[in-house]
């Protein structure tokens, strides 16, 4: 595969996300965080990078109050239109991550199905988003990421890989750029019950992938200490065998805005 440009996170997000098959765990996951985030139910959630709000929507449902942020107008449009037709306490940004200016408002900040993590052009930019992270959680509040593991990348890469759906097969194809520390990651869906042929995939997106010991030192010079790593939503420990990474971490009670 080759490397789509460097600004690929603004192009080519279309609402067909909602037949992906990743899409369909998103009640199982919410139970998850409820659950190891210790949740009572009166939190103010940010989700950063939301899609069409899948998460923050579920998470509304549950009565949370949710403000969702995400760069394209698609999924922004639609998840204010579901929450408005059900009546959610939920609010919705169309905006570049690094333009919020949220400080100290929110118990929770949630980046989930990368969250747009390593999507940026380069390490400063990227590391941008960890600033928004550290600014927007109170004291004490919590943050949970779903990313890919660079350790992982680093010792399985280049690999393929499917799932099934309910209506479709998922395939994907991973390659790892060492020097950049970059993933190449392309994917198509393939439809239950039409034809298909062998999956040509030339260009991947390249996101910037963090191992735990990095995302250690990052998140601790914005104030917050990690408290646990996970593999999976049923809450396996991490592992460089895994390629999920999940890092759930608190901001520090002495660092008040």
């Amino acid at each position: 595969m080759q490397a789509k440009a460097a600004d690929w996170y603004r192009h080519g997000w279309t609402l067909d996300i909602k037949n992906q098959t990743w899409t369909q765990q998103t009640e199982q996951q919410v139970d998850f965080l409820v659950r190891t985030l210790k949740l009572r139910g009166d939190e103010k959630i940010l989700d950063l990078a939301c899609g069409y709000g899948r998460h923050a929507l579920s998470f509304a449902r549950r009565g949370f109050s949710v403000t969702g942020v995400d760069l394209t107008p698609a999924y922004i449009e639609d998840a204010k239109k579901t929450a408005a037709e059900q009546g959610l306490a939920a609010t919705f940004l169309c905006a570049d991550l690094r333009d919020v200016s949220f400080c100290g408002q929110f118990d929770v900040v949630l980046n989930l199905a990368d969250g747009a993590i390593g999507y940026l052009e380069t390490e400063e930019e990227n590391l941008k988003i960890f600033d928004v992270i550290g600014r927007a959680l109170r004291p004490g509040g919590k943050h949970f990421m779903d990313v890919c593991n660079a350790e992982h990348a680093e010792l399985f890469f280049p690999k393929r890989w499917w799932e099934a759906g309910e209506s479709s097969l998922a395939f994907a194809q991973f390659e790892w750029d060492s020097t950049a520390r970059r993933m190449l990651f392309g994917g198509v869906e393939l439809q239950f019950g039409q034809p298909v042929t062998a999956p040509d995939i030339p260009f991947g997106d390249p996101t910037r992938l963090y191992s735990v010991a990095e995302l250690r030192q990052i998140l601790a010079k914005r104030g917050l200490q990690i408290v646990d790593t996970y593999s999976d939503y049923d809450g396996h420990p991490a592992s460089e065998k895994q390629m999920q990474l999940m890092v759930y971490s608190v901001k520090n009670r002495a660092d008040a805005p």
